[in-house]
């Protein structure tokens, strides 16, 4: 799949200044923009996975994962199609909470987190721990669409959020760098918006 560039200028005089370069903001709307159609997903038999580079390889049920001590992220969300949305509210439970369970081996060093689709996505493993990651089921108090990865996805706002993969079912710890579906496709491995790691190549 080609990838198109399609955005617009490096810097914005004037812009907010919790605007990343390139960003604008989408007020209270929430764009949707996805590479594959919004499955369905039936949560009696949905499970999270978290193997790999892992001493317990661990499995989560949907009531399991809500029965662990709830954790929410306040903030803003930045996409690579450049619009950033200002002090969403998402509730779930901390990644951190499932690795003290799974409990990353020292030479981990990536993810790979994969969705019910087949969609990928990479991260450095220093992106998605001490407090920088979520599993979330809710936005602004109510149960997560559909169409923003409900019921279920991941959540790591300081990147560009095609990073937090969408109806999340597996995180795989790996021992080096293994690109994702958009990655794969001309996008930067990580994806910092205030660097404006868009494409590889990018700083």
């Amino acid at each position: 799949m080609g990838v198109t560039r399609g955005f617009t200028g490096r810097e914005r005089k004037g812009a907010d200044e919790r605007l990343p370069p390139g960003q604008y903001d989408t007020g209270s709307s929430w764009p949707v923009l996805t590479a594959e159609l919004a499955p369905h997903i039936d949560l009696t038999t949905w499970e999270l996975a978290i193997g790999g580079l892992v001493e317990q390889p661990t499995n989560w049920t949907w009531d399991e994962l809500r029965a662990l001590p709830a954790s929410s992220y306040n903030g803003d969300i930045h996409c690579v199609t450049t619009w950033s949305k200002f002090d969403t509210h998402f509730g779930g439970v901390s990644l951190d909470t499932l690795l003290e369970v799974a409990r990353p081996k020292p030479e981990a060093t990536h993810i790979v987190a994969t969705a019910t689709t087949g969609y990928t996505t990479n991260l450095p493993i220093d992106d998605v721990l001490d407090g920088k990651s979520w599993i979330v089921w809710e936005f602004d108090g109510k149960p997560l669409a559909q169409e923003h990865g409900g019921p279920v996805r991941m959540l790591v706002p300081h990147l560009y959020f095609w990073k937090s993969t969408k109806w999340i079912t597996r995180i795989d710890f790996l021992d080096h760098d293994e690109p994702g579906f958009w990655e794969r496709n001309g996008y930067h491995d990580r994806g910092d918006p205030w660097l404006e790691q868009r494409y590889q190549g990018d700083a």
